[in-house]
């Protein structure tokens, strides 16, 4: 499972470079974003040509960014841990297209600040095409939608657009999958750890008070965490606190 993440974590650099520019995902085929130049196998093994290269265009010479090799690291690591949590069963899928979606989100919000329609769209017809035959089934998942797409709608409309409305959507597709009790989890957490990273970026003065936080990632670390660890939290809550 790690080096299918690996593999899938290279697809979705080509999503995290095209989809914001308005690009194909399929054609053309991968190129070296600074000379064009069609890439080969031997530049397309995850991490491993990267490290090769010394992070360096075969072809130019030209700086490869480190997001390549950062995107396929964090994706090959997050379905193995998913695989841990699941094993080989529908759930597996369920949670892998939501990881994969939700890292895609996040990349290309903290680089363009923007979470794309078209990730929306995908999210939310593969979410009600699986939710029917996993837990915690349909019924759950379209009131998770509403639940935490629709508190994110109330803190925008609260902080008169302080809360993005890609941010809103990608709450809503969270929902979808995780179901309204797992959602308000993932959305609390998010809430918590985005909070924690914009304190440390002020501190290191990194950002501003004023400054714009792309609140994606935070959703997406909120999610991640709840897939991991959800029921295990509500169930330390419940026998803690009630």
């Amino acid at each position: 499972m790690l080096v299918a993440g690996f593999l899938i974590g290279s697809f979705l650099n080509v999503c995290i470079h095209r989809i914001p520019r308005g690009g194909s995902v399929v054609v053309p085929s991968s190129r070296c974003p600074r000379c064009g130049h069609r890439l080969g196998a031997a530049d397309l093994v995850p991490v491993l040509s990267w490290l090769l290269l010394r992070g360096r265009c075969r072809y130019c010479g030209g700086a490869v960014s480190l997001r390549y090799p950062l995107v396929e690291l964090l994706t090959g690591f997050a379905f193995a841990l998913v695989f841990l949590k699941t094993g080989f069963n529908l759930m597996l899928l369920k949670y892998l297209v939501l990881t994969s979606l939700l890292i895609t989100a996040s990349f290309i919000d903290l680089e363009h600040y923007i979470i794309p329609n078209q990730l929306i769209v995908f999210g939310l017809g593969s979410g009600l095409l699986l939710s029917p035959f996993t837990q915690p089934g349909i019924v759950s998942s379209l009131i998770g939608a509403l639940l935490t797409g629709g508190v994110l709608l109330l803190l925008a409309v609260a902080s008169r657009g302080g809360m993005g409305g890609g941010d809103i959507k990608l709450a809503a597709v969270v929902g979808l999958y995780l179901g309204w009790s797992q959602g308000l989890l993932a959305l609390f957490l998010a809430a918590v750890m985005a909070g924690a990273a914009g304190l440390v970026l002020m501190v290191l003065r990194i950002k501003g008070r004023k400054d714009y936080i792309a609140f994606g990632p935070g959703i997406a670390a909120g999610a991640f965490v709840t897939i991991l660890w959800g029921e295990s939290i509500v169930q330390w809550y419940l026998a803690s606190f009630w």
